[in-house]
């Protein structure tokens, strides 16, 4: 029988952009054989407006491929959401490991603050795109 942990937070984004890390390294090889025709993001293609996600897919291939400046101009969240993902991942492993104790719940409070971070840093980050797109 296989028992699966659950997963806290950090550690699921850490998985995630891990993954996304991987993908990066080869997406511009997909890239150069679909003739270039990517995801486009939704709400802009829509509605012309950026979402505050927008460039996210070119600032993880830039940081992939060490253009830190590129990665920078395009999305400076990858720069977070990298530093999450490096700074969670040897936790990741030693939880794996057994060397850490497991994630506990956190409570209503803890929970409530990491909400407000996570709308003020998307709120940052979609005033970058409106002013990186000129509609700011």
């Amino acid at each position: 029988m296989i028992i699966r942990r659950s997963y806290s937070v950090p550690e699921n984004i850490a998985l995630f952009y891990s993954g996304a890390g991987l993908v990066g390294s080869v997406y511009p090889l997909i890239m150069a054989h679909t003739g270039g025709h990517g995801l486009e993001c939704p709400l802009r293609a829509l509605t012309g407006v950026p979402c505050p996600f927008c460039g996210l897919t070119t600032a993880t291939v830039a940081l992939t491929h060490g253009h830190w400046a590129t990665a920078a101009a395009t999305s400076p969240l990858a720069y977070l959401v990298a530093a999450l993902a490096v700074g969670t991942a040897p936790v990741l492993v030693a939880r794996n490991a057994g060397l850490v104790t497991q994630p506990r719940a956190w409570s209503p409070a803890a929970r409530r603050r990491t909400a407000w971070v996570v709308a003020v840093v998307v709120a940052l980050s979609w005033v970058f795109q409106l002013h990186r797109y000129g509609f700011l």
